[in-house]
């Protein structure tokens, strides 16, 4: 039995495949189209999910939409009839997409899928729910789901035991955790539904100033993590901007606008939020806990991307576990709906234990042959070389070590936001220089971005304060003691962005400044290939971490095929790039034609 999930409309569509209850193909539109964060029907996922398996729409049991289009349009119409005649400019640009797609997607999918079936609608949130219960190991845990909102949802809460799903709690619109982290990302310049994750590493340049400030004027928060917004200071609800000019009042003058200096006040700004969010996130996981007794938590919503709040729930938090779906967005509302209707719909039975889940290390997109890989360079006219397995895990291991940035493409593409060791640009952590060399040179973005580490799971806690695996790179933990490096009196009176040249630790290029890190531990059964890599640049240098980032430049979603992966490596300063079994040196490349389009196209990300 085949049933298809799909996302679309609001951030990242996706398209997701289960047979027979078990995850053959998952992946975001924006990897086809090259859309970052393309929203529209995921006609190019959902066809490559289908040819996968050699499969046509007539082969599908159901199609499953993770979300009811009919509900969600009457929290629409509610709201800006509450909020009339002030909202008549937002209502106008909404309804046309409304009325033309949005209310008839069963006509949608039938038309765009060729498909005359079944066709289920999950609740939001219960297809949140959904993608993180019962792909963990887990037989039975509580959930919390937290995003901007969904129907009428923006938190839920509840507990799933074997095959069935129960909410117990819910927080509704407009009061949201992550429409208060888009307004912050909005004000402080940044683009919303895309750019939240650089307001949360924005966040240790700052100082949290403005806490009081937040609770104080913009939620009422309780001691069970529920909380009352005061939308005198946010727009989104009628307007077109996410805050309000009493916000603006608030905080010392109008948003940043985006691509200018970044001040003190945008960095205390992130620092304040993310402070505040982390406390929201843990009071709600021990309200869980208090209401459910579970063991374990697993989440899912967009907020679940915040790593920073997901490390403190894990370190402050009452659960003995717990386990984030890698596409916690939206994109995995299209796997979760599909699981809901295997579950719930068709009533089939679960079995989980033990500590694997079966989300196969998100590794579920596009993979490429090396007869396709190689296909591909000859009509590029690419310099290559063809390697053994051996010879290529020493080769690269040894261009590490020598500090050369490396383009990593290799099997399976990753669902989700993070790369992981599919799609990866690849370095050596030991490095002083390496944060600021891929940032300016190689991903073109932002020179206080972290990056993350990718460390073989047997060593993560000799290298970091995390006692649990974190193979989708979704929890921050400390950097252990006696890897950090003292930092010097002139070294601690600096501020912001003057800090990030200071090495803090004896793998600075992962070492954020406030001494954390966003871990991915990997192991041999997820990614083979990978492990063997860094454990044999473990065996020639000592270290057991290397730099791990999405192979893209800034505005570019992760690259999916051989050739988008070629032509990111030559319009960087990338020094090798690895397709497959082929690696291919800069130096020996005929240079690109003169080629800035691309460079507008994605500069205002």
């Amino acid at each position: 039995m085949y049933i298809l999930g799909i996302s679309c409309f609001y951030h990242d569509s996706a398209a997701a495949l289960i047979r027979d209850g078990v995850i053959v193909a998952a992946a975001q539109e924006e990897r086809f189209s090259r859309i970052k964060h393309d929203f529209s029907f995921p006609s190019h996922a959902a066809a490559w999910c289908l040819a996968h398996e050699k499969i046509t729409a007539a082969d599908l049991s159901c199609v499953t939409f993770y979300d009811k289009p009919f509900i969600k349009f009457e929290r629409i119409l509610e709201t800006y009839l509450a909020y009339a005649p002030r909202g008549i400019r937002s209502f106008l640009m909404a309804m046309p997409l409304w009325l033309k797609d949005k209310l008839w997607i069963p006509q949608l999918i039938r038309t765009e899928l060729d498909y005359e079936g079944t066709v289920l609608f999950p609740e939001h949130h219960i297809s949140h729910a959904a993608s993180a219960f019962y792909p963990s190991p887990y037989p039975r845990a509580a959930f919390l789901t937290m995003d901007g909102v969904g129907e009428w949802t923006t938190t839920s809460y509840g507990r799933g035991i074997g095959a069935e799903i129960e909410i117990l709690g819910e927080q509704r619109f407009p009061h949201s955790l992550g429409l208060l982290y888009s307004a912050f990302t909005y004000f402080t310049g940044f683009k919303v539904n895309s750019a939240e994750y650089k307001v949360m590493g924005l966040a240790p340049y700052g100082e949290p100033v403005y806490v009081r400030a937040i609770y104080d004027n913009l939620i009422d928060l309780k001691a069970d993590g529920s909380f009352k917004m005061n939308m005198e200071y946010f727009d989104y609800c009628a307007g077109l901007k996410m805050t309000s000019t009493k916000f603006d009042r608030l905080f010392g003058g109008p948003p940043r606008d985006p691509e200018s200096p970044l001040t003190r006040r945008e960095m205390d700004l992130a620092c304040s939020l993310q402070e505040v969010t982390g406390e929201i996130m843990l009071r709600q996981a021990r309200h869980v806990h208090a209401e459910t007794g579970e063991e374990n938590l697993v989440l899912a919503g967009g907020v679940a991307l915040n790593c920073v709040g997901n490390g403190k729930i894990l370190r402050e938090g009452p659960f003995r576990d717990i386990w984030i779906q890698p596409a916690a967005g939206d994109a995995g509302g299209a796997l979760g709906s599909a699981l809901c209707a295997w579950y719930s719909y068709y009533g089939n039975a679960r079995t989980a234990g033990g500590t694997k889940d079966v989300q196969q290390g998100s590794l579920l997109g596009p993979s490429y042959t090396d007869e396709q890989i190689e296909s591909d360079l000859v009509r590029l006219r690419a310099a290559y070389r063809p390697l053994s397995r051996e010879e290529l895990i020493g080769t690269v291991a040894d261009l590490i070590a020598s500090e050369k940035v490396i383009g990593w493409f290799q099997g399976r593409m990753e669902f989700g936001p993070r790369a992981l060791g599919a799609r990866s640009i690849i370095g050596d952590a030991r490095s002083r220089t390496m944060q600021s060399v891929m940032n300016l040179k190689i991903k073109f973005r932002e020179s206080f971005r972290p990056f993350a580490p990718a460390v073989l799971r047997d060593h993560a806690s000799d290298y970091f304060d995390i006692a649990v695996e974190s193979p989708y790179m979704l929890l921050v933990a400390p950097v252990a003691d006696k890897r950090r490096l003292p930092a010097t009196p002139g070294e601690e009176n600096l501020f912001g962005i003057d800090k990030l040249n200071v090495p803090r630790s004896d793998i600075p290029a992962v070492t954020h400044i406030d001494y954390t890190a966003r871990i991915q531990t990997v192991n041999r059964d997820d990614n083979p290939l990978y492990h063997d890599l860094i454990e044999a640049f473990y065996r020639k240098s000592g270290c057991p971490v290397i730099i791990n980032t999405s192979f893209n430049v800034r505005g570019e979603p992760i690259v999916c095929t051989p050739e988008e992966a070629w032509r990111c490596f030559m319009r960087t300063e990338m020094d090798y790039l690895v397709l497959g079994s082929f690696l291919l040196a800069k130096s020996d490349q005929i240079p690109l034609r003169e080629d800035t389009a691309w460079k507008e196209k994605f500069a205002l990300d």
